[in-house]
């Protein structure tokens, strides 16, 4: 009589990611996760029971095959392991650092319904800073199939877009409207949570592929959608972003001191203005900073301003049970001595007679029925107001499409907020051959779905130009 088969044990929580200490890092700009070692790679991987319906790959939205590149980690088979990733997603360190896997991936891991879920993307980030620092080109042959294809913007769902069309055959050209290109990789994310030499190597493997990256090339100015088609490409892909920053228009936004997030963090990450006077970008902080949201961007922007000096505010009007930021990046901000102001939001924003800003006036708020977004709606008290005297204000309540492309292409359709109609599943936009993802469809949303969206727009170019 055979004895049954001794179940595994699993260790039920992840592997800690071993950061800077919290004191140390809030006065530099290098990075705060450290990554994992060899050794704690290969526990971490050994964690996964490779379950037989790999409900993991469900919720990648670029379809990586999870279990069969955490299995090779256990082998310590780690250039098959970033080989197999590269078969999906070619910003494999990047998605390993600032995807949200927690509410993807991770999210279905079966290890994950009884116990801490197997630690996907820093198992991912690992691999491809493994092969990085062995100086690895994995670069395949690819057979050209003579057709071309333009991408308009080089984030994240560009340059997905660019490099699963580019291993297809075709001749890519990307066109960045800065002169760095990465687009909010680059002038969004701090460099203490994603390294610029990172995203520089990961658009270097992508231009080994074959493509053609030209910055400071403004479609909409030198060349129109049209004019690109007429130029001889056979399709468009429009992954613009949303680069236009919402205000609040409240008294006092126009006075000196008072940024958007995304001319702030263009600043210090683009720019370098942390690096002033060796880059010449100033940018004056002051002694106490506020910034107004609670969402990623809200979280990177206070914890910028933290390492510029400055005491760091962010004042949101719900709770923190409502904030839509990671739940580790707020933990990160905690950490740091950012400091939270909740139930709040302003209402009037005060300068001296040279006019900068002093402070901002703030009305209190309790929370009622959750709204259309899931949330509990922030209701205004009556009479409750609290002044904040401060030197900068941080508006970080959200961002709009990029307009100039759809101002200049009229065929192109978008809908009341700026927003490019296209199909979800493939991108196709009213006009034939042109196709459109990430942000400047959706609105802001992540990194990881932006690329989602390139990926699948690739596929269905490529499916239109065979037919």
């Amino acid at each position: 009589m055979s004895q049954d088969k001794p179940k595994r044990k699993i260790i039920p929580k992840k592997h800690p990611m071993p950061y800077q200490d919290p004191k140390v890092r809030c006065n530099n700009f290098e990075e705060v996760a450290l990554g994992y070692s060899e050794e704690t790679a290969v526990l971490e991987a050994s964690r996964c029971i490779h379950c037989k319906n790999s409900p993991c790959v469900e919720g990648c939205p670029v379809g990586i095959d999870i279990p069969a590149f955490i299995k090779m980690i256990s082998e310590r088979d780690f250039a098959g392991a970033i080989n197999k990733i590269k078969e999906k997603n070619y910003l494999p360190a990047i998605c390993g650092r600032v995807c949200p896997q927690e509410s993807q991936c991770e999210s279905k891991c079966t290890v994950g319904k009884k116990n801490e879920p197997v630690a996907i993307g820093r198992l991912e980030r690992f691999v491809a800073d493994w092969e990085m620092a062995q100086g690895l080109d994995s670069t395949p042959k690819i057979q050209p199939n003579g057709k071309k294809v333009a991408i308009v913007g080089s984030g994240p769902s560009g340059l997905t877009a660019a490099a699963c069309l580019a291993l297809k055959g075709y001749q890519v050209t990307v066109f960045e409207a800065l002169h760095v290109a990465g687009g909010v990789l680059i002038y969004g994310i701090p460099e203490f949570r994603l390294p610029k030499r990172i995203v520089a190597r990961e658009i270097e493997n992508i231009s080994k592929l074959g493509v053609d990256i030209r910055v400071n090339a403004v479609v909409g100015k030198l060349n129109s959608i049209n004019e690109l088609l007429e130029q001889g490409y056979d399709a468009v892909y429009i992954g613009t972003g949303a680069g236009l920053p919402y205000f609040m228009n409240i008294p006092g936004e126009n006075l000196n001191g008072v940024y958007s997030a995304n001319e702030f963090l263009t600043r210090n990450n683009l720019m370098k203005a942390y690096k002033f006077p060796e880059y010449l970008t100033p940018i004056r902080v002051g002694e106490r900073v506020a910034v107004i949201g609670g969402g990623n961007v809200a979280m990177d922007s206070a914890r910028t301003a933290l390492r510029l000096g400055a005491e760091s505010h962010i004042i949101y009007r719900r709770t923190l049970k409502e904030m839509p930021a990671r739940h580790e990046e707020i933990e990160h901000a905690m950490e740091e001595g950012v400091q939270f102001e909740y139930l709040a939001s302003p209402i009037e924003i005060k300068g001296n007679e040279e006019g900068r800003v002093t402070s901002i006036i703030c009305q209190k708020y309790e929370l009622g029925e959750a709204d259309e977004s899931g949330r509990r709606k922030p209701i205004p008290i009556e009479g409750e107001t609290f002044e904040i005297p401060v030197d900068t204000v941080i508006m970080a309540i959200g961002q709009g499409p990029n307009p100039l492309v759809p101002q200049t292409t009229p065929d192109l359709e978008t809908n009341k907020w700026g927003n490019i109609i296209a199909d979800a599943a493939t991108g196709a936009t009213s006009m034939k051959g042109v196709y459109a993802g990430g942000d400047v469809v959706t609105g802001a949303a992540t990194v990881i779905l932006a690329m989602g969206a390139g990926k699948a727009a690739a596929d269905a170019i490529d499916e239109y130009l065979k037919g």
